[in-house]
């Protein structure tokens, strides 16, 4: 059964993206996964120098957030003091191509822009 005209396919499609907005939504998510992507594995502090301007409670908010949702890990060092580390989970490096082109259409979106301004 059709919903508002739209074939359940189409239903299915934009309830995955809704569901990718919200688990990717925000200033700093992508972002932190794009780093984890291009760095490795990092530990907060780490992390929050790679991501300028980011709050520590913020990070922290959204490392947790992505943790649950099975994209990173978090992992306790036993040293002294504690440090924690953390990396992307293989669900989360399948998120490579997407980064990949959300960095193309953002360095080709700034050449747009510039250009039109001059």
């Amino acid at each position: 059964m059709e919903q508002q005209g739209l074939s359940k396919e189409c239903i299915a499609q934009l309830r995955a993206i809704r569901d990718t907005m919200e688990l990717l939504s925000g200033k700093w998510k992508i972002q932190i996964i794009g780093t984890l992507l291009r760095g490795g594995s990092m530990r907060f502090m780490e992390l929050k120098r790679a991501l300028e301007g980011i709050a520590p409670k913020k990070l922290s908010n959204d490392l947790q957030e992505l943790e649950i949702n099975m994209l990173i890990t978090r992992t306790v060092m036993d040293t002294k003091p504690i440090t924690v580390e953390y990396a992307l989970t293989e669900h989360g490096k399948s998120l490579d191509g997407f980064i990949g082109e959300v960095i193309d259409w953002g360095l080709n979106h700034r050449k747009e822009i510039i250009s039109a301004d001059k």
